[in-house]
């Protein structure tokens, strides 16, 4: 008997690390580049997330992410699709904004968030259910692209491709908030769909949390 073309699979990865990553500041939609550092992860990354032969790299249209994604797609010879959907949360007053200045400026909004309450960032930005909406349709895009066998890349934000990823798996938001330690920069989350071993309807699993060059 010949085994099939095997499952589905989506990889999600954080960008690398900008300039204002390093400075702490809040970037949202802020359009941040990468920094000499986030330079080198793509360095050491991309041959690793090229080794999983995707089909197809879509990428979040905030310049961290896409320049990211660039750097895989050039190992791959794949061109990079841009979707605005999986841009970062947006943070409303505090994008730009050192992370001591929002905490000594917005207690109340901060301690909302430390209780585990899905306020909007910076008063007049996302809630997590608005990125997970967003995100999450994003995502699901891309697995009705994949057939079987084949695998995405997504290259998102660390709000956003969390909330993505959690989104496709059917897994609360505020669990995984609670449980799951944030992605690093120019790591990643693997997501494969599959099948028990005694029924043929397969769902999405989480194979792998905040993997990496160092972590495989």
């Amino acid at each position: 008997m010949t085994s099939g073309p095997g499952p589905r699979r989506i990889v999600i990865v954080r960008h690398a690390q900008t300039v204002d990553n390093a400075a702490r500041v809040w970037q949202g939609h802020k359009d941040s580049e990468l920094s000499e550092r986030g330079r080198e992860q793509v360095l050491a990354a991309a041959p690793h997330l090229a080794a999983y032969h995707p089909v197809l790299i879509v990428s979040s249209d905030l310049q961290r992410a896409a320049a990211t994604a660039d750097a895989i797609a050039a190992l791959t010879g794949l061109e990079v699709r841009l979707d605005a959907r999986l841009r970062e949360v947006h943070v409303g007053e505090w994008q730009g904004l050192h992370a001591d200045e929002v905490r000594a400026r917005y207690p109340e909004v901060v301690a909302a968030l430390d209780r585990g309450e899905d306020v909007p960032k910076g008063v007049t930005g996302e809630t997590r259910a608005d990125v997970a909406a967003r995100a999450g349709a994003a995502v699901r895009d891309v697995a009705e692209a994949l057939a079987a066998g084949e695998t995405g890349i997504v290259v998102a934000h660390g709000v956003s491709g969390r909330a993505a990823a959690a989104e496709l798996v059917g897994l609360s938001q505020d669990v995984s908030d609670a449980i799951f330690r944030g992605v690093d920069n120019c790591h990643w989350i693997e997501l494969v769909e599959v099948s028990e071993s005694f029924s043929e309807a397969t769902r999405w699993r989480i194979a792998g949390w905040n993997l990496g060059p160092w972590r495989v």
